[in-house]
């Protein structure tokens, strides 16, 4: 009897981390309202002072359901907090600033996972 409750947790430990969600993709969306962060990110894509009180709020925003969903462990969740970021930052952005916080973004991302594991994609790309 406990051999057989040992093989079905273990199968149910394996079954859990096998879907356990990937930080390295979202976490990068958490630390975008870091200050250090924030304030390299408005240099480097040159944004008016309008432009960064907007964009602020916005990381803001998606660094709290992030954080939510990276708590939960809910995948779902992680991606609209991701797509209310992009969608937010597009229409604060011009074209040329969004294509240059795009490209940071994917090089972040495929940073971390080259950290993790050798394999690279491109994570986000244009809406």
């Amino acid at each position: 009897m406990k051999k057989i409750l040992m093989v079905i947790l273990g199968v149910v430990v394996t079954a859990t981390s096998a879907f356990a969600l990937d930080t390295t993709k979202y976490g990068v969306f958490s630390s975008l309202s870091n200050e250090n962060t924030f304030y390299g990110l408005v240099r480097y894509l040159d944004v008016d002072n309008s432009q960064a009180e907007k964009l602020e709020v916005v990381f803001s925003m998606t660094e709290e359901k992030m954080e939510s969903a990276l708590k939960k462990n809910n995948e779902a969740a992680a991606e609209k907090a991701m797509y209310f970021n992009l969608g937010n930052v597009k229409s604060v952005l011009s074209d040329a600033q969004y294509k240059k916080y795009l490209t940071l973004i994917n090089a972040t991302v495929n940073n971390n996972k080259s950290n993790v594991e050798s394999d690279t994609e491109t994570f986000v790309t244009a809406l």
